[in-house]
């Protein structure tokens, strides 16, 4: 039984990381655009930690829904819910439940997993590699 799923954890795999990328990059458009509500701090400056993690939070989430260069953006997303976890929700209170911060820990173990397990199935990362190196750098 487990060796029939065991062949779909690909598949899975993909599903957690298009979902987790989508949710993302909903908090990158709700600080950048306002959509689909602006946040309750109001419109951050593109030139702060708010902004710069927006910017992150749409570009890296779009990297990672498409599966490219996932183990990398992976890693420095997870970098940035760590900073996002310690800088802002956490000296509210050390209980997630209370200082807002179970989606920063999530999102920040999710993208840790994906720099240990890859993309999964349907990532242009996964096409790169059927397609074979085209540099030397890339073996």
């Amino acid at each position: 039984m487990f060796a029939t799923l065991d062949r779909w954890s690909p598949h899975a795999l993909a599903v957690l990381r298009i979902v987790a990328a989508l949710l993302f990059m909903e908090h990158g458009t709700q600080k950048l655009f306002g959509f689909p509500a602006p946040p309750e701090g109001g419109m951050p400056p593109f030139f702060s930690l708010f902004g710069i993690g927006a910017v992150l939070e749409l570009v890296g989430g779009f990297l990672i829904l498409v599966g490219f260069l996932t183990r990398p953006v992976a890693f420095l997303l997870a970098g940035e819910m760590a900073v996002a976890y310690w800088m802002f929700h956490a000296p509210h209170s050390p209980y997630p439940a209370l200082n807002g911060g179970d989606a920063a820990i999530l999102f920040c173990f999710v993208f840790l997993l994906f720099v240990f397990t890859g993309p999964g199935a349907w990532s242009v990362d996964g096409a790169r590699r059927t397609a074979g190196p085209r540099h030397s750098w890339e073996r």
